[in-house]
């Protein structure tokens, strides 16, 4: 069973900026895709941004060129760089890893953009 951990979600004004981190119990060299997904309270997850073994970026048009995914194979580590946040941001903000074998999600982490 692989586990993520989630961390770096807070509460920021609109403007600010805050860094997500996702650590694997497995090696994320070896995965498929990483992403962070989102969602709110009564709405659908939904993604945020993608990157692929390959290194191909995915991003959700709500974030484009305010949010970077990024990860470090040495530390099974995937980022979200968040900059510029809105109020419209605050969202509970989950990882998911995809593994050959599976897809695995974190706990979610807390994100509240106050205006």
């Amino acid at each position: 069973q692989v586990q993520l951990v989630e961390s770096g979600g807070g509460l920021v004004q609109a403007g600010e900026s805050l860094r997500l981190s996702c650590a694997s119990s497995r090696s994320i060299f070896v995965s498929i895709a990483m992403g962070w997904y989102r969602q709110v309270p009564g709405k659908q997850r939904e993604l945020v941004a993608t990157l692929t073994r390959g290194g191909s970026t995915n991003y959700a048009d709500a974030v484009k060129g305010r949010f970077t995914i990024s990860r470090d194979n040495a530390k099974n580590t995937v980022y979200l760089q968040m900059n510029s946040l809105r109020p419209e941001d605050t969202a509970v903000y989950y990882c998911n890893v995809r593994y050959t074998s599976n897809g695995y999600w974190g706990q979610g982490t807390q994100v509240t953009v106050s205006s």
